[in-house]
């Protein structure tokens, strides 16, 4: 088997040390005389694992000892609904940045439930830049319930540098940035993120919330006919460990391993000064080209996560992309929705395969410039 360098936006490469590691949990985990797949959720080695995932993420991100850590499934697509209904009563309003793919998506599932405000919609642009300068974010709303954010988003290739300055309640959607650089827990009433980018496997959706949060959901439900239903009630989550219905148990048991792995490597500042290097490198590649390649996104919005560019002439790409993985460079295709280019930059990706990229790119914009 030969592996090549994986630029996958999700599902997304993890450590070759992480892979070994679940492999040899297939057949037989611990003294179980079964493997992690077919033991119950409710034995004693898979509680431990459990707990070990949640007490893990709060060190990793130096969260509050009095926050609640969740690990559900449907992916942060569900999240958009939860959110929402849990935190917003009919009758309220909440404000989300749209800023992209997924915040556009999170927009239309709490419209079903609550109204909502827009301040800043990134769409007439095409979403090539953040609301980070002057005059660029309407007025919000004093009394809304919550603001929302997508800290990086995947598809367009933009980032937060930091979280957007509210006195809200703020709920961040950090799926494809989480683990990556620091993040202020206590300024956040709601983090959520799907595992499939830095966490492991997909399947697994990572939930932290504040004390706050907690309490407002009984609020919110009251205002709710008939309340909220079980399986959208992060407080019926949380009563239940997690485990109100049976959870991801591999997805969780990998996403355990996979923060040792980050708190190993040297914590999320070590992962901070990774990304910002990869991504460095290759931005000075693509705006180093002459006009060859090009980025779309305004260079304070960039992200070190997801990089997105274009070829001066579209015709070449689909044949970049076919032979960048004849040369072991896989996933470079953008998404479906845009096209174009993209790398994905996540923990687990080796910085070799960031230099392999930008000398396939010099010698391609060679041969073809």
């Amino acid at each position: 088997m030969t592996r090549a360098w994986n630029f996958s936006a999700g599902p997304a490469v993890l450590p070759e040390s992480v892979l070994e590691e679940l492999s040899a949990v297939l057949l037989e985990f611990g003294d179980c005389r079964a493997g992690l797949m077919e033991i119950s959720h409710r034995s004693k080695p898979f509680v431990a694992v459990m707990e070990s995932a949640r007490e893990r993420l709060k060190q990793v991100l130096d969260a509050p000892a009095d926050t609640t850590v969740l690990y559900l499934q449907g992916g942060a697509s569900l999240q958009f609904l939860m959110t929402a209904m849990c935190f917003a009563g009919p009758e309220d309003t909440a404000v989300y940045l749209d800023t992209g793919s997924w915040s556009t998506a999170a927009i239309k599932e709490a419209r079903r439930v609550c109204k909502v405000a827009v301040p800043f919609s990134g769409k007439v642009s095409q979403f090539t830049y953040l609301p980070l300068q002057d005059g660029e974010m309407g007025p919000i709303p004093d009394e809304a319930a919550f603001l929302h954010y997508t800290s990086n988003n995947t598809v367009r290739g933009s980032q937060f540098p930091a979280p957007p300055d509210t006195q809200l309640p703020l709920i961040g959607d950090l799926s494809s940035d989480i683990c990556s650089r620091p993040v202020d827990v206590a300024r956040h009433d709601v983090i959520y993120a799907g595992a499939q980018k830095n966490l492991g496997p997909s399947g697994v959706t990572a939930v932290m919330l504040s004390p706050r949060a907690m309490a407002r959901i009984a609020e919110v439900a009251a205002q709710r006919p008939g309340g909220i239903p079980s399986m959208l009630d992060y407080s019926v989550h949380a009563a239940k460990d997690s485990m109100f219905n049976t959870p991801n148990t591999f997805g969780v048991f990998a996403l355990e391993r996979m923060l040792a792995w980050v708190a190993a490597e040297g914590g999320v500042t070590h992962f901070q000064a990774k990304s910002a290097r990869m991504s460095a490198a290759l931005y000075a590649a693509i705006d180093g080209s002459g006009g060859f390649y090009t980025a779309p996104v305004r260079p304070d919005s960039r992200s070190s996560m997801n990089v997105v560019w274009r070829i001066q002439d579209p015709a070449l790409e689909p044949i970049f992309c076919k032979e960048a993985e004849a040369a072991g460079l896989l996933a470079l295709k953008g998404h479906r929705s845009v096209g174009g280019l993209r790398a994905s930059l996540y923990n687990a990706l080796p910085e070799a395969a960031v230099s392999a990229l930008v000398a396939f790119m010099a010698e391609f914009a060679r041969s073809r410039g």
